[in-house]
């Protein structure tokens, strides 16, 4: 792990509330790898006190091909991404990462479905480029894994719908859904992903009945299952336990903290309420 003082490249707006910030800092780039994810504070004061976790959206290359900073997609929610958006080029934030576990990869399979819902989509477009042989992170080479992946992102309203022509400029299968009906598919998430072609392997991300409501159909299903898990944090290193998910345990079950032990769990492993 790395401490960075990480530059200010470049902000967006890429949706409603929703926002691509691009931060320099070559030393965490060049380490973390998708599902992976940085905590981030505010310049200057202290409010708020703590940083909060983002997930990787993708790297930055220079024009040697080297990894130089990290760009990350937020959504305006709480006070500090409500405060993010004021942050301009130039400055500089305080970092640190790459955090967590990044997403398993398993050579044998041949078509796995991402499963997003919110703003859970973030981890994906790293990790659909690193599978599809098109980008290596963490100092990996280049190396194809599938053959095809599909794409179901979710959202209450057409306009969050965020970073879409990304997804689909890497040549993944996508489908979107609507809450009110106002862009795709209207209905939830795992209503549409019953209807389509079962996948060898499903990674999921986002709020937490979804994943809920996902890991149940993966078992129903007998499909192999991956979420990566959305949690609030204070340290992001293991030491305050505030981030803790239940898992399954031979006297019943125990407690995993999400920052270290995750943020990615096999669906196999929640205990799920």
């Amino acid at each position: 792990m790395f401490q960075e003082n990480a530059e200010v490249v470049d902000q967006c707006t890429i949706a409603s509330k929703t926002h691509l910030i691009r931060l320099n800092c070559p030393k965490i780039a060049s380490l973390i790898r998708p599902g992976q994810f940085v905590m981030i504070k505010l310049p200057g004061g202290n409010d708020p006190l703590l940083g909060r976790p983002f997930a990787l959206y993708d790297t930055i290359l220079d024009d040697q091909g080297e990894s130089i900073g990290i760009e990350i997609v937020y959504l305006e929610l709480g006070k500090m991404t409500s405060l993010l958006p004021a942050v301009v080029p130039g400055q500089s934030i305080e970092i640190w990462g790459p955090l967590g576990k990044p997403f398993p990869i398993f050579s044998e399979k041949k078509h796995v479905a991402f499963i997003a819902g919110g703003i859970g989509q973030t981890p994906f477009l790293a990790f659909g480029k690193q599978l599809l042989g098109i980008k290596a992170y963490g100092g990996d080479s280049l190396k194809k894994t599938l053959e095809k992946i599909t794409m179901i992102y979710g959202v209450r309203s057409g306009s969050f719908l965020a970073g879409v022509d990304h997804f689909e400029s890497i040549g993944l299968e996508l489908f979107c859904t609507t809450d009110d009906g106002s862009r795709g598919f209207h209905g939830r998430v795992t209503e549409l992903l019953k209807t389509l072609p079962k996948a060898d392997h499903w990674y999921g991300c986002g709020p937490e009945p979804m994943l809920h409501a996902l890991c149940k159909l993966a078992l129903e299903e007998n499909i192999p299952c991956h979420v990566s898990l959305e949690s609030p944090m204070a340290c992001g290193l293991g030491i305050c336990f505030s981030c803790v998910v239940k898992v399954k345990a031979e006297q019943g079950w125990d407690y995993k903290r999400i920052c270290v032990d995750g943020p990615v769990f096999n669906a196999d492993a929640l205990v799920l309420e």
